[in-house]
């Protein structure tokens, strides 16, 4: 009997996971007391790889389960507190109601998200302008919009095109009920074009993805990072651009080169072009829509544009915090769609709360790292050299350590580290505005390496659509890959060579002015 319950229990844990992946999480689980018994610093280092881990293998097991284990054992052998990671959550409350409120009010905007986007997608044949047409506008929105809402837009359009070709391919009507998780009804002529239509898809997907990292440097309110590092600075929006221009516009221009580049040649996985069939079949559906839709639908399609006018206002404004402005939008896209049940707007979170729960438990590991001190030693080091090479050193050890960490965070500690310098005279002013160029550029850009770097492709990598076009963590990688390349080496080149001559440039023609050092921020701003 008393066998028999063991093996119900494990078989329970973690449920259809992989075996060696349970046996792994379990020996990480025994192993990490013994680790940190004897080196606090190397059993800290062990939990953010083993975390890394579980986000790695996210399509084996979503990362909620194996990495708040892993967390909750943390907090009982002393790694960090539950007050620190409540502080943590505290400090990032935005980006959390950010997720709560506007991924779900993005969800009740899709039908005039899937009117433009099948329009765009039907009409543009061409896969290189498509493909440039979805980076460019992920780019220009994240300057203004967070880059999980405009990822939260993409994957809701993805996950349209994706349910409308597989609903058709397993034999049913556009408005019958289907489950497009499950290839079980897809008949097997339409198989290979599934297989390229999700290829397609994975293009368009990581894009987007870049596209929010190559627009989300531009300006302060594109990341959290950048509004933390503004603050600090004593920047607004107009000089926290001007100051970013010398490295974020060749940045740009670089990755519009590289998205032609990986298209042109079928590189990394790209080029893959929409199956004509497919194409069809939303064109059909188009024509379907926009044949049978009624007064009151064009009523509602009219009241979402401008509900999404008000949205890129709001938020290009910052009449409020993001999500507030999220939470606006479903009380405005709701009352004015006549979505009154509360059944129907609890579909509207189902995408956004899981992801919800595992950035709590992101910041605890976080809260880890702090409680840890396994940054100071690489801060402390790059304080120690000067001039460009000390601008340089701070890029890529930013970029390196935004690759395995989260870059918000990396950027908030990096500004603080360097406020206290300038606060012990260590740096000058004008030196240390350098430093928050160098900062900011290093957190946004070498971080699309991995999708833990940055919130908005861990959000792809977790979201529903990712299994549906078997979007792996491995996948992204690859796929980010020259793109990974391209934005570091020529963020780090227009660092070093050009970033000192154009910011004395742009203080001679008073684009910019100098700053005492008592115009440094004395708290960072929450995010």
């Amino acid at each position: 009997m008393q066998t028999s319950m063991i093996s119900a229990i494990y078989k329970n844990f973690l449920g259809h996971a992989p075996d060696w992946y349970k046996k792994t999480i379990i020996a990480f689980l025994i192993a990490n007391p013994f680790v940190f018994m004897v080196d606090p610093y190397i059993a800290g280092w062990s939990l953010v790889i083993q975390f890394i881990f579980t986000l790695a293998m996210a399509l084996k097991c979503y990362p909620l389960q194996p990495g708040g284990l892993l967390l909750i054992e943390a907090m009982f052998i002393g790694m960090t507190t539950p007050g620190h990671m409540m502080h943590e959550i505290e400090v990032n409350l935005e980006v959390l109601l950010l997720l709560v409120f506007m991924v779900a009010g993005i969800y009740f905007m899709k039908d005039l998200l899937m009117y433009l986007f099948t329009k765009l997608v039907i009409k543009v044949q061409n896969k290189l302008i498509l493909s440039l047409s979805f980076i460019f506008a992920s780019a220009f929105l994240s300057a203004f919009l967070d880059a999980l809402t405009v990822v939260a837009v993409i994957i809701s359009v993805g996950l349209g095109f994706y349910s409308i070709y597989h609903k058709v391919a397993s034999g049913k009507e556009f408005h019958s009920d289907h489950d497009h998780t499950s290839d079980d009804g897809v008949h097997d002529i339409g198989r290979n074009d599934l297989e390229d239509f999700r290829a397609f898809l994975r293009n368009l997907m990581m894009h987007s993805a870049v596209g929010t990292a190559l627009g989300g440097v531009m300006t302060m309110v594109g990341e959290p990072q950048n509004l933390i590092i503004a603050d600090k600075a004593g920047w607004n929006f107009v000089e926290f651009f001007i100051r970013m221009a010398p490295v974020s516009l060749p940045v740009f221009v670089f990755g519009l080169l590289t998205t032609i580049f990986v298209e042109k040649m079928k590189l990394f996985s790209y080029g893959a072009e929409l199956p004509s069939a497919v194409r069809q079949i939303l064109a059909d559906y188009n024509m379907h829509m926009d044949e049978g839709r009624s007064k009151r639908e064009k009523a509602k399609l009219l009241v979402q544009a401008l509900i999404g006018v008000w949205l890129i206002v709001g938020l290009a404004t910052h009449m409020a915090s993001v999500g507030l402005i999220g939470l606006s939008v479903i009380v405005l896209a709701t009352s004015m769609s006549g979505v009154i049940e509360e059944h129907a707007l609890g579909k509207a979170f189902e995408e956004a709360l899981p992801f919800t729960a595992l950035l709590a438990v992101f910041f605890g590991v976080v809260a880890v790292i702090i409680d840890q001190g396994l940054f100071q030693p690489v801060i402390h080091w790059v304080l120690s050299f000067e001039g460009e090479t000390q601008m340089v050193m701070f890029y890529l050890a930013n970029g390196v350590l935004s690759m395995v960490s989260d870059n918000v965070f990396v950027g908030s500690v990096y500004i603080t580290e360097v406020t206290a310098a300038l606060e012990a005279g260590q740096i000058t002013r004008d030196q240390y505005d350098m430093l928050a160029v160098a900062i900011n550029t290093g957190t946004n850009l070498p971080s699309v390496a991995t999708p833990n770097g940055q919130a908005a492709f861990l959000f792809l990598l977790t979201s529903a659509i990712a299994p549906l076009l078997r979007l792996s963590y491995g996948k992204m990688v690859i796929m980010a890959l020259p793109y990974t390349v391209v934005l570091t080496v020529v963020g780090l080149l227009a660092t070093y060579i050009g970033l000192a001559d154009a910011t004395a440039w742009l203080y001679d023609m008073h684009l910019i002015e100098h700053h005492s050092a008592t115009a440094v921020g004395t708290e960072a701003v929450g995010h």
